[in-house]
């Protein structure tokens, strides 16, 4: 068992969740809200999460949406409150865990949650965070050690809440808990893991360790992610995707980029519920093209970690693997129309992720690069 101590302590392994309640212990929690959905509980993910918690008392929120919204924060919030609750357990994808840390957010420091967001200096406000227990059940978003949440607001906006004191507690990372993702989960969110690695190093914020951790990221998903979709009960892809996953994520300290703002613009669009992984998948190779005379010493450095000779095209390899995955070519196929453009720019343009993409971004270049993307 690897107990890796960066950022906040993370167990790693396959059996790691059968260190739950010790962790519990430790945070002296007693009462836990699990945030989780409805796809963690159908597969059986959540009763194996019970049994290691032995008959001790907790409450469920199993409504967590695609893409969580503050209506969803609001509810959670209120069973948390309602119930006496002490800590959070966050078991799933990216979308419970973002619930769960907003949920955190708001018990210790009231609302609303539009006064937190960074843009406003909202981090500065946060002083009290419950304890957070993370629990991944996919290897993509690496939400587990991240610093940061993302929620639809009421007014339409899909904001980013960023904070150390958002990292949860502990990660528990146990592999195992991946190993009945369908493939085209498994590709998807492998992905977004993948893109992480790549905007973080990217990133002109000036950190050499991290992005160290997104290039081995990036070295471990890269080879593995067609096994992990080929093949869902090999042990040592799925092993390494989420090491992929959690790098990434510990990477992306240092900022991401363009592909993220395009993904959370078309992320909130309420009638598509698009992927947040496959859209990063599918924005991708635009913006490797449109920032690649910006960064071409870290072109070189992505280069090598993705085992491609010297001089390729990233923006073609990465298409190539989406294809080979089984991913959409393209935003038309997800649903996406043209009439879409301002409403999706506009949205881009005011997102955090884009403030540390390697070449700035102008209306016009948000507009190129889904047009490209189409």
């Amino acid at each position: 068992m690897a107990t890796l101590s960066y950022l906040t302590t993370t167990h790693f392994d396959f059996g790691a969740l059968s260190l739950v309640g010790k962790e519990m212990k430790r945070l002296n929690v007693r009462r836990p809200l699990v945030v989780t959905d409805a796809g963690v509980v159908g597969a059986g993910l959540l009763a194996r999460l019970e049994e290691q918690l032995n008959g001790m008392e907790h409450q469920i929120y199993s409504s967590t949406p695609a893409n969580p919204t503050e209506a969803a924060v609001l509810s959670a919030l209120d069973q948390f409150s309602r119930s006496g609750c002490d800590g959070i357990i966050c078991m799933g994808g990216g979308s419970p865990m973002d619930l769960g840390k907003a949920v955190a957010l708001l018990a210790g420091n009231g609302g609303p949650l539009a006064r937190f967001e960074p843009s406003s200096g909202g981090a500065k406000l946060i002083e009290r965070i419950c304890p957070i227990i993370a629990i991944p059940t996919t290897s993509g978003t690496g939400s587990e050690v991240s610093v940061g949440a993302v929620i639809i607001l009421d007014d339409g906006r899909k904001a980013t809440f960023a904070s150390p004191k958002l990292i949860p507690a502990v990660a528990i990372c146990d592999p195992d808990l991946t190993m009945s993702l369908p493939p085209q989960l498994t590709a998807a969110t492998g992905m977004d893991a993948i893109t992480h690695c790549i905007e973080a190093v990217l990133s002109p914020v000036v950190n050499p360790p991290a992005e160290g951790v997104g290039l081995d990221g990036l070295w471990r998903g890269w080879r593995n992610i067609e096994s992990a979709v080929k093949d869902g009960r090999d042990k040592e892809a799925r092993w390494q995707m989420m090491m992929a996953s959690t790098e990434g994520a510990m990477a992306f300290v240092k900022g991401l980029g363009a592909v993220h703002a395009l993904s959370h613009s078309a992320g909130r669009l309420p009638n598509l519920r698009l992927h947040h992984g496959t859209l990063n998948a599918v924005f991708l190779p635009a913006v490797l093209r449109f920032n690649r005379d910006s960064a071409r010493d870290k072109y070189e450095r992505l280069t090598t970690a993705m085992n491609l000779p010297q001089g390729a095209d990233l923006a073609d390899a990465v298409a190539e693997r989406n294809a080979q995955l089984g991913l959409p070519a393209g935003l038309s196929a997800m649903g996406v129309a043209p009439s879409m453009m301002e409403d999706l720019v506009r949205f881009a343009e005011l997102d955090l992720a884009g403030r540390t993409n390697p070449r700035q971004l102008t209306r016009g270049d948000f507009e190129t690069l889904i047009v490209a993307s189409m």
